[in-house]
């Protein structure tokens, strides 16, 4: 005869709750005290009931969740649009899903343990960690114990579950389809940032070096940071060193934030997009559709990310104790062709 399955009247009597407080809780119907919640995931738990709901994807197994965000990352400005659409984004699937964000600012002094002394502080089920991926503060969160993932950052070591776009064979696809164009020397503008974006120059060596391009067609230009400004300097003084371009006829560009400025600087040169430059960003910011031409530009699913990383928090969550390997998740991106990329004139 086969066991019977664990229903809500066995999780209540486990839990010395009412079946609808049961109810309220696996649902996210109604506010229910941290105690009781607690107390009911347990039980729920222990009796097997979690895994058989979680296959269906019927419960609401997180009720608030820490997100640790760099301070440089939290002012609204034009510079922060790719990560003011995540986080707005991740801010708006969890309302939905009736779990409460608490932000927690990360700044250059702040120690490693202070995120999951933050967590446990605020009773958070989970921590989103967002782009900081400093393989000490990663090692801390991991060995809390607390459910966590990171957001648009890479962790070699595996320590946490982490969601990020497919940076590099983004940039592959990228840089294939400018050689498709005819493109043959191309200028990688980019600046000596986190482990995502060094990606995003690995894809742009294997696009080139697929297509059997000597390494001096695969030119690299660094810009000290990822500003429009920065990107906009380091194009004039290439330009200026490089009055006949050596050339290049396109510059493929590891944010689109280099790309307005490269913009710029090429516009200023008298040069026309992309009549003596094509210029292709990374990122798919809505700015880009604005520019004059539009910007043509690798596209982030930036509104899936809060989503996906809500799902892993909870997949682990609902594991309980059972070792589970760190899950790596990475979204696919995809060209948009615009104005700013054209075929090489013959």
């Amino acid at each position: 005869m086969m066991p019977k399955k664990p229903g809500l009247k066995d999780i209540a009597a486990a839990a010395g709750v009412a079946v609808s407080t049961v109810s309220h809780v696996l649902n996210g119907t109604a506010s229910i005290s941290e105690e009781v919640r607690a107390r009911v995931m347990e039980a729920a738990r222990e009796l097997g009931y979690l895994a058989r709901r979680q296959a269906r994807a019927s419960i609401a197994s997180l009720s608030k969740v820490l997100l640790a965000v760099p301070e440089s990352a939290m002012p609204s400005n034009d510079v922060n649009l790719v990560s003011w659409t995540i986080l707005s984004a991740l801010t708006r699937d969890a309302e939905e899903r009736g779990i409460r964000i608490t932000p927690f600012p990360i700044g250059p002094d702040t120690p490693v343990t202070a995120v999951a002394e933050a967590a446990r502080k605020a009773g958070a089920e989970g921590i989103i960690l967002f782009n900081d991926d400093r393989e000490p503060l990663l090692k801390a969160i991991a060995e809390s114990g607390i459910p966590a993932v990171l957001i648009n950052g890479e962790d070699p070591y595996m320590h946490l579950d982490s969601v990020t776009p497919g940076n590099r064979f983004a940039a592959q696809m990228a840089v294939r389809q400018l050689l498709a164009l005819g493109h043959r020397r191309i200028l990688h503008l980019t600046w000596n940032g986190r482990k995502t974006v060094r990606r995003r120059l690995d894809g742009f060596r294997d696009a080139m070096a697929e297509a059997g391009r000597p390494d001096e067609d695969a030119l690299v230009l660094m810009a000290a940071s990822f500003t429009p400004d920065d990107g906009e300097a380091a194009m004039a003084a290439w330009l200026a060193q490089h009055p006949d371009l050596a050339g290049v006829t396109a510059v493929f560009c590891s944010a689109d934030n280099l790309a307005f400025g490269a913009m710029k600087a090429i516009k200023a040169r008298g040069l026309t997009i992309p009549g003596d430059l094509s210029v292709v960003g990374f990122d798919g910011v809505a700015l880009g559709e604005l520019h004059d031409p539009p910007l043509a530009t690798v596209s982030v699913p930036m509104e899936q990310f809060g989503r996906a990383a809500l799902g892993l928090i909870e997949q682990r969550s609902l594991g309980g104790d059972r070792v589970r390997a760190a899950h790596r998740l990475e979204l696919g991106c995809n060209l948009i062709e615009r104005a700013s990329l054209a075929r090489v004139r013959r």
